[in-house]
């Protein structure tokens, strides 16, 4: 019984020593930091299998900065697929710039971003520190945003959009590609509501404000700062050159339809010509029938035959001196 009493007593000593081997210096540096964390606790997570060291060290960052955070939560977050290191930072950040951030945000906000290249600490520095936006973007493959003013003139503009990260808004957002669709539409329009291209070049800052006060941040997990025209420049004449293009059809048409009046002429004049041939072919005919009813004599036909031989005689003549005279 003795023998037995001291196996199980060595073995509960192994065990505890086991237990303090792996977790008594964790669950001293959290004691120390004012963030205890019990050693159950801590076996917990490791039958879990959560990094308890991971754990520990974001609670200790966490109230060590003042925000009270429990193991539950990150635990939690942790199972979840969050990033808890970027949780905890983010939170810190947002505490010391006075900005309202709660812990179930930053982790719905973490979660959002997972995968996206982005991460919800990088949210918050975009709330702290505005970001700015090429427009367009560098993924649309051009270089300026194209408006036509009234007077047909194209005016080419590059614009730059400075925003900060809206935290209410950034689960459920609309992101950066579309704050740039917004810009550009807008940009187009206020081009295209100046009578001439001068004003644009005269007054740049009419677009932004323009743009500016149609709210194009509704929606999006941004807000909108400022909308600066960084490049200004006149291209070709849109109005001219369809004026030219309209003209030309025109004249495609008016060709068109002269063309179906002369075909329409020469087939008149064909038409003259067989029935001068027709009726020419009734004189002899009608000749014949004169003779049959002794309406036409021998001598009557030999004076028609001399004036019609006569005829054609000062004709070739005519003919031969037009050709032989003097140039």
């Amino acid at each position: 019984m003795t023998l037995f009493l001291l196996i199980a007593a060595g073995v509960v000593a192994l065990v505890f020593g086991i237990v303090l081997l792996n977790f008594f210096g964790l669950w001293l540096r959290a004691l120390t930091s004012g963030a205890p964390v019990g050693i159950p606790t801590l076996i917990a997570m490791r039958l879990r299998g959560i990094p308890n060291s991971l754990i520990v060290n974001a609670r200790i960052t966490a109230v060590r900065a003042g925000i009270d955070v429990s193991t539950a939560q990150l635990e939690t977050h942790f199972l979840a697929g969050g990033n808890v290191d970027q949780v905890i930072r983010a939170l810190i950040a947002a505490d010391k710039a006075g900005i309202k951030l709660d812990f179930n945000r930053c982790c719905a906000i973490d979660l959002a971003t997972s995968g996206s290249g982005k991460t919800v600490f990088d949210a918050v520095r975009t709330s702290v520190n505005p970001r700015v936006i090429d427009c367009p973007g560098a993924a649309s493959g051009k270089s300026t945003i194209d408006g036509v003013a009234k007077d047909g003139i194209t005016v080419r503009a590059r614009a730059r959009v400075t925003v900060r990260s809206n935290l209410d808004r950034f689960v459920g957002g609309a992101t950066e590609e579309t704050i740039v669709a917004r810009v550009g539409e807008g940009i187009v329009r206020a081009i295209g509501s100046k009578e001439t291209y001068k004003g644009v070049l005269e007054n740049p800052q009419d677009i932004s404000k323009d743009v500016l006060n149609r709210g194009l941040d509704a929606g999006t997990a941004y807000e909108i700062l400022s909308i600066d025209i960084a490049d200004v420049d006149v291209g070709e004449n849109v109005g001219a050159k369809l004026q030219a293009e309209q003209a030309n059809a025109d004249k495609q048409v008016a060709q068109a339809k002269a063309e179906i009046r002369r075909a329409a002429a020469v087939a008149a004049e064909q038409e003259m010509r067989a029935k001068v041939v027709e009726a020419e072919a009734q004189v002899p005919l009608a000749m014949a029938e004169a003779f049959r009813k002794g309406n036409l004599g021998i001598l009557d036909y030999q004076k028609i035959r001399n004036v019609s031989a006569d005829t054609e005689m000062r004709v070739a003549i005519a003919k031969d001196s037009g050709k032989t005279g003097p140039k």
